[in-house]
Parts: structure tokens; sequence; C-alpha cells
């Protein structure tokens, strides 16, 4: 074991280079283009065997990889925000070709307007693709992450994306335990072997799924449908694969992160690394007397709507934090977890707070003021509207600079 100081960044390279990836289809995007140069500079000196292609853009770069992890090849890519969004048509063809690869996503607000700094909207536009979503709330998460989506993948047959936000974790730098090569190798054998002899890669005499074009609503109801079964197993396999890693490397990993909910009444839900703040809110929550607690699911696709409900039965208020926005609906994880509780006997009040567009901190006064919030509305039996977290001054800054705009357009007239 190693401990190094690492940004989640390279965090994701080393997962990448333990899990021993021999192709890696490229293209650079900010905040994600560390991973491919750390990469890079392995490959080419010989410390990490393998292949880097760089392509001519991200749709490419998708394509690639699947054609690679068909031919028995683990392959392993990186991307962000308009990254992910322009390769989307090989998002949804990738699960429907039973394809396993690791797709690392660094967290980015998409256009428009443009911004480099981090929310989920990107990540979350892929949820229903039937790629595995594991989402990372510290640089140590990342580097293991990726060897459990490996094994996760490669048990189930689907790709999977690792996500860690933008600039909060792929800059930051956190010590980070890595495992010896060889320990991670008894963890994730090589390819050949994860596929046993029943489900072998692809061969030219001996394909095991393709894009094939089908006539009618029965095969392609059939085949999408195993897609969807597939995701659905991950969940059993996710428990049999963190099992096995935290009795190999001490650290256990499950599908929904809960802290200090033994006796929690009022929960914070999030997702990403968010979580480490909110986590010492809910500290000083506890001394100050407010049954507060946390959690986070660590998997959002496979959505693990059995452990949600027994975590947050009886509880009295949760408080769903949103760094994204669904145009026209809402927060994404607030929907989601909406209708997994909806109708379930001792559901707790839900409260939206949607905050964190385009790098906006969510200070953690705002935290400690969603649980105020959050006790009034149990009192009073009932959830306030959804609420954007921006302030006044927040306003009259964006106020000021569209005067300034419309002076300097006059100008121009």
């Amino acid at each position: 074991m190693t401990r190094l100081l690492l940004t989640g960044n390279a965090a994701a390279a080393w997962g990448a280079r333990l899990a021993h990836a021999d192709y890696v289809p490229a293209f650079p995007i900010t905040p994600q283009t560390e991973i491919i140069d750390t990469l890079a500079g392995w490959i080419e000196s010989g410390a990490m065997p393998g292949r880097l292609t760089m392509m001519e853009s991200e749709h490419s770069m998708l394509t690639a990889a699947c054609a690679a992890a068909a031919a028995g090849v683990r392959v392993f890519t990186a991307t962000s925000s308009q990254g992910l969004l322009y390769a989307m048509e090989m998002v949804y063809a990738a699960p429907g070709l039973r394809n396993p690869f690791v797709l690392v996503n660094v967290s980015r607000g998409v256009q428009t307007p443009v911004t480099i700094q981090s929310d989920h909207t990107d990540v979350l536009a892929a949820r229903d693709s039937g790629f595995l979503q594991l989402h990372c709330a510290s640089c140590q998460e990342v580097a293991d992450s990726v060897l459990l989506a490996y094994r996760l993948a490669e048990r189930v047959r689907l790709p999977a994306i690792v996500n860690l936000d933008g600039f909060t974790l792929s800059f930051t730098r956190e010590p980070v335990e890595l495992p010896d090569a060889q320990e991670a190798a008894r963890f994730l054998p090589p390819l050949a072997e994860a596929f046993g002899t029943t489900a072998r890669p692809f061969s030219a005499g001996r394909s095991l799924a393709a894009g094939a074009a089908v006539l009618d609503s029965t095969a392609y109801t059939y085949f999408r449908y195993q897609s969807h079964l597939a995701a659905v197993a991950a969940l059993q396999a996710w428990e049999e694969v963190s099992d096995t890693f935290a009795e190999q490397f001490g650290r256990r990993y499950d599908g929904v992160e809960a802290y200090r909910m033994d006796d929690a009444e009022y929960v914070f839900f999030l997702t990403g690394a968010l979580a480490g703040k909110a986590r010492g809110v809910v500290d000083r929550l506890r001394a100050a007397g407010c049954p507060a607690g946390l959690l986070r699911p660590r998997l959002l696709r496979p959505w693990p709507e059995a452990a949600l409900r027994q975590w947050l039965r009886g509880r009295r208020a949760v408080m769903v934090v949103d760094q994204s926005l669904s145009m026209g609906k809402g927060g994404v994880l607030h929907g989601e977890l909406a209708s997994s509780l909806y109708g379930q006997p001792g559901a707790p009040l839900l409260l939206s707070f949607i905050g964190g567009l385009g790098g906006r901190e969510i200070a953690a006064g705002e935290l400690h003021e969603m649980a105020t919030v959050a006790r009034r509305a149990a009192e009073a039996g009932e959830a306030p509207p959804p609420r954007l977290l921006f302030t006044a001054g927040e306003l009259r800054v964006v106020r000021k600079q569209q005067a300034l705009a419309q002076v300097a357009e006059e100008e121009k007239r």
C-alpha cells in the first residue's frame, strides 16, 4: 500500500493504471485533461503498458471505446460537460452493445452560458442511458471507484461512469492510499478471466453483441429490457463487489452512504464532494441539539430504491440538495427521491433546494439554514416550494453586470 497526495484527476488515472486498462481513446476537455495527460506520460515512458489514442472528438472517443471493449480489451476513457453531451449518441449505444468499460466524468456545467465550473447537469443527462453511475465524494473514493466500477461493469456487462466534481475534486489534493499492483490485480483479474468460460470477448467468428438494426418492436423491447435487468442486477452484484473490496483493502463502500443516521430526524440528501462539508454541518447541528443526518447515494444508476426507503422511513424531513436543474421540472434528485417515497408508510416531508449551479459554492451557513427551514416545515406539516440558493447580493451583482453590458451596447451604437 502506497500513500500519496493526489488530485482527483490523478486518482482517476491511478485507478485506470491499477486496473491495467489496455486502451485509452481520449479527447481533452477542461477539467478532465489532467487525467489523460497523466496516462499519456505513463504509457509513453513505459510505466503503464497499453495504448492511448487521441481522437478527433468525444463521439469518436466513445465509439472507439465500444469497439475496443467488444474486442476483449479493458478500456478506460474520460470526459466532461459538453464532451459527454457531444458523445451522447454513443453514450446511449454502448449499454445496448453490452460491452463493459469505464468512463470517468469530471462534472462541469453545460452551456448556455458557457462555464468551466462544476455542477451535475452533464452526468445526470446520461442517467437514462443504461450506463451504471458511481458518484464520488473524495479523491480516495475516486481511485477506489474506478476499480470497483470495472469489476461491477464486467460482472453485469454494462459500461460504467465514475463521476467526480470538477475543480472541487479534480484539482484538489488529498491523501490517497493506493493498493500495490499485485493486490489490485487480485481484486480485478484480467478481462478474459473476469468473463469466464461462458462469456468470451468478441471475435470475428463468434460475437456476443452487435449494433444490428431490428425491424420490429418485439426484438427492440426484448433487448432494451435485458439491459435494464442487467442494471437492476448490478444492485446485488454491488453488494458482493463492495464486500470483496472491503475484505481486501479495508475500505467499505455501500451503495448508499449513511452518516449519523441512527436517530436522525432531519436528513441531508445529496451527492458528490458537498458531502464532506455537509458532514461537518451535521456534527455542528448535533452539538446544538438538532438530530440531523446525511444520506448520500454512491450508486445513482442503478437507483438504490429499497435502501433509500429503508433509511428514510420515519424521518421527519429530508433536505434534498440538487446541483442540477431539470428545466421546467426542478431538481433531478428531488424528483427521483419523491418517486421512490410516494405512497410509502412513514415517508418524510421532502424539501427541494437547488444550488451549486455553475460552480457556485454552497456555504455551510446555507446548509444550516436548510435545517431551520426543515424543522419549521415538519412542525407545520407542509413542505415549502423549491428554493434556489441565490442571495440578494448575488442578484445585485448580476443586475450591475447587465447594466454595464447595456451601456457598452449603447456606446457601440
